[in-house]
């Protein structure tokens, strides 16, 4: 499968689990975006629009380290900056993407510092 047709059927997966979900003031969504090399976090509240926080493997200090370390590492940064932010809940979206591998290990990290979902 070429990687247009991979991303586009990731696209359509992403479509269907968003008209089901959206993120509010009280429980906003924790939306992932994964790259080949990088992965991003992001809090949002759907309804106004904005950003509450983000986090993303850019930020981390250490380039050599493996992929599923970096997205642990971006797990426990925006856990940290939606407790900061007075986020104790969230919608966890993952974007299309398999729960697995670098997906899984950013969910894990943001609940082992204390995110629920």
């Amino acid at each position: 499968m070429a990687v247009t047709q991979r991303n586009e059927a990731r696209q359509r997966r992403h479509r269907r689990v968003r008209a089901r979900i959206a993120g509010t003031a009280d429980r906003p969504r924790l939306a992932v975006y994964r790259s080949l090399s990088q992965i991003y976090a992001q809090v949002i509240d759907d309804r106004t629009g904005r950003t509450l926080a983000a986090a993303s493997s850019l930020d981390a200090k250490d380039g050599k380290a493996k992929r599923s370390d970096a997205a642990a590492s971006v797990g426990a940064k925006i856990a940290e900056k939606a407790k900061a932010a007075g986020i104790e809940e969230v919608i966890f979206d993952r974007g299309g993407y398999r729960y697995h591998g670098r997906v899984k290990a950013l969910a894990d990290a943001a609940r082992s510092n204390g995110l629920r979902f």
